[in-house]
């Protein structure tokens, strides 16, 4: 009777026990599962909020699926890749795996990065058959941090449709003021080439003179903040340059990109 008793106490704690592993099993699958689905939502949003084209009440994950092409993009050949899924592909990860990465060379390294991934998602925002604006993620050192962002160019691949960051952790009030929506709605419509393809856009220590011929490439600077700007005017230049997108910037226009 004792022996019964004993067996039957473990044969209920087994069963207990395998009914709660079950439990946490499926809700860590499912919290994993939401996890994703969050992260991806976020990654949505960061990508869209530079092409001002996100209405609210617009559902980002519709607006991806229905006028959202992302593509791989190879920097040393400019040519498209299928060796990851652009959706999901993680440039940071891939920059510090040397059989994703290269080293920049140091007169070339504007961004202070060091080494940069061999491959960068981009992002071909349509309206039917035509291409509106293409984003491109472009990142750098500031004063304290290394900012993270998205530059988003008209069909011409000149023009700035928008431009931002969503992570950084510079000053709050003086570099974090690259946040700032007034700052911000300065870039739309600045040009980031000049007629000869050179990389013309920069963020000055002061204010815009309108009057200036070339005031199409500038952005005030940031009060107090001097370094942070600098940051942001090198790492466009980086990634607008030969050593980042510029060889595919190039190889569009060559092939008659035009939206």
């Amino acid at each position: 009777m004792a022996n019964d008793s004993v067996g039957r106490t473990f044969l209920v704690a087994f069963l207990v026990c395998f009914v709660c592993s079950l439990l946490v099993s499926g809700t860590a699958a499912g919290l994993r599962a939401k996890k994703e689905r969050d992260a991806l939502s976020i990654h949505y949003r960061n990508v869209l909020r530079v092409t001002g084209l996100l209405t609210p009440g617009t559902d980002p994950a519709d607006f991806w699926r229905e006028r959202v092409e992302a593509r791989l993009v190879e920097l040393d050949t400019a040519q498209y890749s299928e060796d990851f899924d652009p959706n999901t592909f993680d440039p940071q990860r891939a920059a510090g795996d040397s059989a994703l990465a290269r080293a920049i060379p140091s007169q070339a390294d504007l961004a202070g990065l060091r080494s940069r991934p061999r491959l960068l998602p981009v992002y071909l925002i349509r309206e039917g058959d035509e291409v509106r604006q293409l984003v491109l993620p472009v990142y750098g050192k500031g004063l304290w941090s290394t900012l993270h962002g998205y530059l988003a160019l008209e069909a011409d691949l000149v023009t700035v449709a928008g431009f931002g960051f969503y992570d950084h952790a510079e000053t709050p009030g003086l570099g974090g003021e690259i946040d700032n929506p007034r700052w911000l709605a300065q870039w739309p419509g600045k040009q980031a080439f000049d007629e000869q393809g050179q990389v013309r856009i920069e963020v000055l220590r002061g204010q815009v003179d309108a009057a200036d011929p070339q005031a199409r490439f500038q952005v005030d600077g940031l009060s107090g903040a001097t370094m942070t700007a600098r940051g942001v005017g090198n790492l466009l230049r980086y990634w607008l340059g030969a050593d980042g997108f510029g060889p595919y910037l190039e190889r569009l226009r060559r092939e008659g990109f035009h939206g």
